[in-house]
Formats: C-alpha cells, sequence, structure tokens
C-alpha cells in the first residue's frame, strides 16, 4: 500500500484524485461504485503491479479528494465517461482494461461503445451491461421503501444521514450492502435504522479501512454521490442496438443482493446479457457478496489476473 503514489489530473477544468501503482505498456484503469473510493480496489491494484501491470484507480468527480463539480446536482452519468478518459488522455494512456464496479461499471460499458479502440477489455462486479433505453432490467421496478428510490428523495438522504457523523453512515451502509435481500424501510423508518447498531463490520473490512474511507468522504461530502448515481437520469447516447466486442468478464457474488433486482438473475444466467458484450465470460462467486473484491480479495485478484494475462497483447 505505500508504494502507491498519489497525484491530481486535471479534467475539464476539475483536478481528480489519482491513485497509481506499477509501470509499463499494460494498464488496468480502476472505477468504483458506491460507497465506494479509490481506495477500495487496494488489494487488486496491488495485486495488478505485481503481475507487471500499471495499476491506476481515481476518484470520480466529486468524490474523495477529487474536485467538486461547480453545480453538484447537475453531475451526470455523461460526466462519468468525460472523467476516464480524461484521467487516460491526461496520463499519456492510449488502450486500457476498464475494471468497474457498482456504477463504475456504467462508464467502463459506455466508453467501450463510444471508444472501443481504447478498450483492451472490461472485467465489472456486481453489475451486467446495462444501457439507459436498451437493455431489459426494469431497475425501477423497486419497492418504495428501497433504499434506491428512497434516496432518489432530495433532501431524503440527506436528513437521514445527518443524524449520524460520517464514519457511521458508511459503516451502516457497508453492512447493509453486505446483505443478500434488499433493503426495504417501512413506512415509518429511513434506511439507516436499519441497522442495528451493535452489528460489527465485516471480518474483511477493518476499522482502519472504515477510518480511511470516512476520511475521504469526510472531504467530499455525499452531494455528489447522491446525484450520480441515485438522482442522475441516465443519458441515451443514441445507440439503438450496442455491442461490445472487447473481451469481458462479469464477476457476480451469489449473496450480491443486486441479483434480487426485478429480472437481474434471469438477464445472467440465460445469458441475455451477451447479446450485448459477444466476449463475455461469467463467474459467480459461491459466496460472494457486494463487496467481492474486498470480501474475497485473492480470490477475485487471481480471475483479474488470469483475465489480464490472457487477454493481453
Amino acid at each position: 500500500m505505500e508504494q502507491i503514489q498519489h497525484k491530481h489530473v486535471e479534467v475539464g477544468g476539475l483536478k481528480l484524485h489519482v491513485a497509481e501503482i506499477g509501470t509499463g505498456p499494460k494498464v488496468v484503469l480502476f472505477l468504483h461504485g458506491f460507497p465506494e473510493i479509490w481506495y477500495s480496489w487496494r488489494h487488486q491494484m496491488v495485486a495488478s503491479a505485481a503481475a507487471g501491470y500499471r495499476a491506476i484507480a481515481f476518484d470520480f468527480r466529486g468524490y474523495g479528494l477529487s474536485q467538486q463539480p461547480p453545480e453538484p446536482e447537475k453531475a451526470s452519468f455523461g460526466d462519468l465517461v468525460v472523467d476516464v478518459m480524461g484521467v487516460m488522455d491526461g496520463l499519456g494512456i492510449n488502450k486500457a482494461f476498464l475494471v468497474g464496479k457498482d456504477f463504475g461499471a456504467m462508464p467502463a460499458f459506455q466508453v467501450a461503445l463510444l471508444y472501443p479502440e481504447r478498450v483492451s477489455g472490461i472485467i465489472t462486479l456486481g453489475i451486467p451491461f446495462l444501457l439507459a433505453g436498451v437493455s431489459d432490467i426494469a431497475i425501477d421496478h423497486f419497492p418504495r421503501g428501497f433504499y434506491i428510490p428512497r434516496w432518489r428523495e432530495p433532501g431524503r438522504a440527506e436528513a437521514d444521514f445527518g443524524r449520524f457523523d460520517v464514519k457511521t453512515v458508511l459503516r451502516n451502509i457497508y453492512i447493509l450492502f453486505c446483505e443478500s435481500e434488499l433493503q426495504v424501510a417501512s413506512d415509518d423508518q429511513e434506511i439507516m435504522d436499519l441497522v442495528d447498531p451493535s452489528t460489527p463490520l465485516p471480518v474483511w473490512f477493518t476499522e482502519e479501512d472504515l477510518k480511511v474511507y470516512s476520511s475521504l468522504y469526510e472531504n467530499s461530502g455525499f452531494r455528489t454521490a447522491l446525484q450520480v448515481p441515485y438522482r442522475a437520469v441516465p443519458e441515451d447516447h443514441g445507440i439503438t442496438d450496442p455491442k461490445i466486442t472487447a473481451p469481458g468478464l462479469l464477476i457476480m457474488g451469489e449473496k450480491d443482493y443486486i441479483l434480487k433486482f426485478p429480472g437481474m438473475e434471469g438477464y445472467i444466467r440465460s445469458e441475455k446479457v451477451k447479446e450485448y458484450m459477444t466476449n463475455l465470460e461469467i463467474i459467480f462467486m459461491a459466496e460472494g457478496n457486494h463487496f467481492v473484491q474486498e470480501q474475497l480479495s485473492e480470490q477475485v485478484n487471481q480471475l483479474l489476473i488470469t483475465f489480464l494475462n490472457k487477454h493481453s497483447n
């Protein structure tokens, strides 16, 4: 970890925080989700560098140590694509493997569709190929008390989170997202109320890890994070027949609550997702939850390095 170097790259007038380890022409670019940050890729970065790759993870705009956009409430999924391309261009990277977790998978798919010559391959964790107006997943058909529709309501998550310090909010979200069922609050509850304060952190997530996450979110707050991914509307790029031909790997935890999204499990297990990613390998991890890259880091590292080595020129 101490070998990871930190810098900032300017993208569209914003300084984005970049963490990097390893050297050479073979590049792996890691894209975080929520409530994660560059640090959530720490295990994979070190393993990739040890295997001969240049491993890079950055904080999306408004997250962690990256600058806030001037109007966070107008941040969009399109901004994520700008961030990915801007970091690649700013670091002089012509082509990279993209590794996306949670909403970080979305710009990976979009970059592969819009700029296929820049993508060596795509690895996503927990999220199969999704594109606004194209994929068959009814992601709006959630129970009313589920955290996604709750957090879409302006001000609701802010009021809920505001009852606690940042460390407690992140602890609660990590505990909730480790569950295999959807996190649904009753009408007289908020999402934070779903966690028993006595519930311990998962064994693979230490108090020191929580301290790092907390310091990063104390710096950025949740303003942009609630906009993207929860309140921003995915843009329609006019792609009516998307096909990603780059090599792909989807890693799903069998105990990831994402599989309980309406239509999600069937979309993956029936391999309908391969209609959009024609060179896709799908791997289910029996004990994996929503945070497989941290929970089962050694196994994920092995899958990652095997894929990278297989598809590196």
